[in-house]
């Protein structure tokens, strides 16, 4: 099956535990010239990183790191607040839905107190 599948392009299944079979995940996508990575401006990030006193030095890869956890630690949340909404039977995501997220996600304890 393997050397069927080398050859026409598609991802190779393989046989999952559980008896299902499951695509193997393929490389990284190249992206397009002029594609952007983040869509947080960098510029902005690097800002933000600068202004902190401690900070002397920020190099460009790990201002693309902070950056792409600042947009999967918003997309989180905000997964986790419209879950809220939608207890509520609502679509438009409220402040109320961030408290929410906040009271009841553990790992986001550390915002508690910070919306008031």
């Amino acid at each position: 099956m393997a050397a069927a599948a080398a050859g026409s392009g598609t991802p190779r299944e393989e046989e999952a535990p559980g008896g299902e079979a499951a695509a193997t995940q393929a490389q990284a996508p190249t992206t397009a010239p002029g594609a952007r990575l983040s869509r947080l401006p960098l510029a902005r990030v690097k800002a933000l990183v600068k202004a902190d006193p401690d900070v002397t030095l920020a190099g460009q890869e790990a201002i693309f790191i902070l950056a792409r956890a600042a947009e999967l630690f918003v997309e989180t949340i905000a997964k986790d607040a419209y879950c809220c909404a939608q207890q509520g039977k609502r679509k438009t995501l409220q402040r109320r839905d961030l408290d929410n997220a906040i009271e009841a996600v553990d790992e986001f304890a550390f915002l508690e107190g910070t919306l008031d």
